[in-house]
């Protein structure tokens, strides 16, 4: 199994330094423009607050509260805007993990109790764009045989990745990926090179699926579990991405006149896809970005939160701009399909626990819904207006607060 990347490139990444980020990025990356605004409001502000389940999110949150009691107290969570620490959540932990029982009075009354609602805005615009995910099922085998010839690969050896916020405070957020070659650092190949050439020779073939259509939805998603030729399953998780940036193929299909604005869906994109096979590589080849992966032990699947997801109750957000294991009010509505009437408001409790390539801006979240053919109806039909209220720490709450009241 490759793991990790050779002693020998960490060395030379740091005795490189800045240069390093200097001759990869040309130019610093664009400023933020972004203005996350934020504004404490009630409970009682939130519409259908009292009509959720919240045990089910507070499920979710303990599996959160599990991965930050393993962090030292003065951890930072998120990005510095929110100057969180793993201390800010030990209380809620604390307290949250002695209710044992299925009541979701008492679990609502415990948000209410240790979290601060927080109105979140784009400079003043609260309405974000909310889409679905999903854990896809594929069938796989662990050897190349008859037609299980697509390769799920591991983490190439010669894959780099350094953090350029290691460097200069303005390039948070902001990751290096390449390869070496020779002592020089080179981008990592694209999806159209790496489908053409192969990379057995650098990564792990960890497994084999039958179809080039599943391999590429499975990287969009990030994850998902395998029946394997023997009978027996297992399940394939995100480890690294060879660092080019998402193309949505959605909208070149849209573009090349092959679908309508309105009409597109992962299940249109599919059946394009497999209806236009000698079309299909050109098109994928579009999104350079490719994913590796890393198989799985237990239960799944895992969000950047490193914790499990939970179906319907974690959220996917720009962890540059909102932190991980936060409690989210989300408001939007049910995608079409759902067994919900048309146009059905979707009000629930929900925690921070994943992010993606597409997952950019303040009010912006990706809806983690389960697996299987279900989950996947509803993910890939999900593309609706929306808001969210973080539900912030007390303890954050009030240092965030006092700074603001400083700079007033």
């Amino acid at each position: 199994m490759i793991q990790g990347r050779p002693a020998a490139v960490s060395v030379w990444l740091a005795a490189l330094g800045i240069a390093l980020a200097i001759w990869w990025v040309t130019k610093p990356p664009p400023p933020d423009r972004t203005e996350l605004l934020m504004e404490a409001v009630e409970h009682r502000q939130l519409a259908d607050w009292t009509d959720d389940d919240h045990h089910l999110a507070l499920q979710a949150f303990l599996r959160s509260c599990a991965r930050l009691e393993a962090l030292p107290l003065e951890s930072q969570v998120g990005p510095d805007r929110f100057d969180a620490t793993a201390s800010d959540w030990r209380r809620p932990c604390e307290r949250g993990q002695g209710l044992t029982q299925a009541n979701p009075a008492a679990a609502r009354q415990f948000f209410e109790d240790e979290f601060v609602p927080t109105a979140i805005s784009d400079g003043g615009k609260a309405e974000g764009l909310f889409t679905g995910y999903y854990e896809p099922h594929y069938e796989g085998s662990r050897e190349r045989i008859g037609r299980y010839n697509v390769p799920v690969y591991g983490r190439p050896e010669d894959l780099v990745t350094a953090d350029l916020g290691a460097f200069q405070a303005k390039w948070e957020g902001v990751h290096l990926v390449g390869r070496l070659e020779e002592g020089k650092l080179l981008p990592f190949d694209t999806r159209e090179a790496i489908e053409s050439d192969g990379l057995e020779d650098r990564a792990e073939v960890i497994l084999w699926l039958r179809s080039a259509v599943d391999a590429f939805f499975l990287q969009i998603q990030g994850s998902g579990r395998i029946r394997l030729s023997d009978g027996s399953k297992t399940r394939v998780g995100y480890v690294a991405s060879n660092g080019h940036p998402y193309t949505a193929i959605g909208k070149e299909l849209v573009a090349r006149g092959a679908l309508a604005e309105d009409g597109v869906s992962m299940q249109s994109i599919r059946r394009w896809l497999e209806a236009n096979s000698a079309k299909a590589r050109d098109l994928m080849s579009v999104n350079a970005r490719y994913i590796f992966f890393r198989e799985l032990i237990g239960d799944g699947p895992f969000g950047a939160a490193q914790v499990v997801l939970s179906p319907g109750r974690s959220l996917a957000i720009d962890t540059t701009l909102i932190p991980l294991h936060l409690p989210v009010w989300l408001e939007t509505t049910w995608p079409p399909g759902s067994d919900r009437p048309e146009g059905a408001t979707l009000r629930r409790l929900m925690i921070t626990q994943d992010t993606g390539s597409a997952i950019r801006g303040p009010v912006r979240g990706d809806v983690f819904w389960g697996g299987g053919r279900e989950a996947e109806e509803l993910a890939g039909r999900m593309s609706e207006a929306g808001q969210y209220f973080l539900l912030l720490p007390k303890a954050l709450h009030e240092r965030l607060a006092a700074a603001r009241e400083k700079t007033q």
